[in-house]
């Protein structure tokens, strides 16, 4: 009996970023904003490469996943965060937490894998050269994508379905924008111990193991970039790298200290300031950041510019 009346909550409230409404309006507006043009900016990739030959290549293929993802990532919080800032009521349901909790983990873990198989396909194009068209073949492409892809969905289907064992008796309030696990997991009025155990050992498959790759892949990176003769290769793989490394950072940085450090000493807004940056920021950046100065890109973009009549041809 004491079970059942501990797991009868039906609904929890999202406090969001701010209860001031002038507050709640301005986030609304910029918050929309940066979507459509996170949305936009995946977009043109996918259909970019889609529509070029010349970047029918294995970073470009990963490119689109990541466009793709990031696209299912956006939407799986940040639509609903802008109906609870307009209407200034965050109610939401115990099913559709549960639901947006796997989703948004789910997609999130995926490009932390994805993100370190980018790292990977970089490392072998730059140091391996020769081998890469053998290494990173259509099939290897199918493969590394698909686990990435399969890893993101049972890892979390592991974390959530342990964190949906423990009983929920109240409070209901959840101090954060959407429903997140380690924010959730605090609500839960069973003993943690063991779940926040297995979320932190998934967290290091998801975060530290691909961080490992990434940092183990730019090194090796930079370190033949120093070996380069041209002056201007070095400065073009140097700032090719740079860019990469940022987002890279911004990404790893505030997702660890989310999932992976101790609950206590932190501000109770931490959480949800912290979450901003991989749920609103960086989905925006990456398609930014992949091809500002990406030459093969601007040569894409002229060429679609010209079949629909717009630029110089020739």
């Amino acid at each position: 009996m004491g079970a059942e009346n501990h797991t009868s909550l039906s609904e929890f409230i999202l406090v969001g970023l701010s209860n001031h409404r002038k507050t709640q309006i301005l986030l609304f507006v910029v918050i929309l904003i940066i979507y459509t043009f996170t949305l936009v900016g995946n977009l043109v990739i996918i259909m970019l490469v889609r529509a070029d030959p010349h970047l029918h290549t294995p970073m470009y293929f990963f490119l689109t996943h990541l466009s793709g993802l990031e696209i299912c990532y956006v939407s799986s919080t940040v639509p609903q965060m802008l109906a609870h800032l307009l209407s200034g009521n965050g109610t939401i349901s115990f099913t559709r937490c549960a639901a947006q909790m796997y989703i948004a983990l789910s997609l999130g873990s995926t490009e932390g894998l994805l993100l370190g198989i980018m790292a990977y396909d970089r490392y072998l194009a730059i140091c391996h050269p020769l081998l890469y068209a053998i290494a990173m073949d259509k099939w290897r492409q199918l493969q590394l994508t698909s686990a990435s892809w399969a890893g993101g969905f049972l890892l979390s289907m592991m974390n959530v379905g342990c964190t949906l064992r423990l009983p929920f008796c109240g409070p209901n309030h959840i101090n954060h924008f959407f429903c997140e696990l380690p924010v959730v997991l605090r609500l839960s009025c069973g003993d943690t111990h063991l779940t926040e155990a297995i979320i932190f050992g998934a967290a290091i498959l998801i975060l530290v193991v691909p961080l490992s790759v990434i940092l183990t892949s730019y090194g090796l990176i930079l370190s033949s970039i120093l070996q380069m003769q041209s002056a201007a290769g070095r400065s073009k793989a140097f700032s090719t790298c740079a860019s990469h490394l940022a987002v890279v950072t911004l990404f790893y940085g505030t997702v660890i200290s989310m999932y992976m450090r101790p609950r206590s000493g932190t501000t109770p807004d931490h959480d949800k300031k912290i979450a901003v940056f991989y749920i609103v920021v960086t989905p925006l950046l990456n398609p930014i950041i992949y091809t500002l100065r990406n030459k093969d890109v601007h040569g894409a973009v002229a060429k679609v510019l010209q079949k629909l009549g717009f630029g110089k041809k020739g």
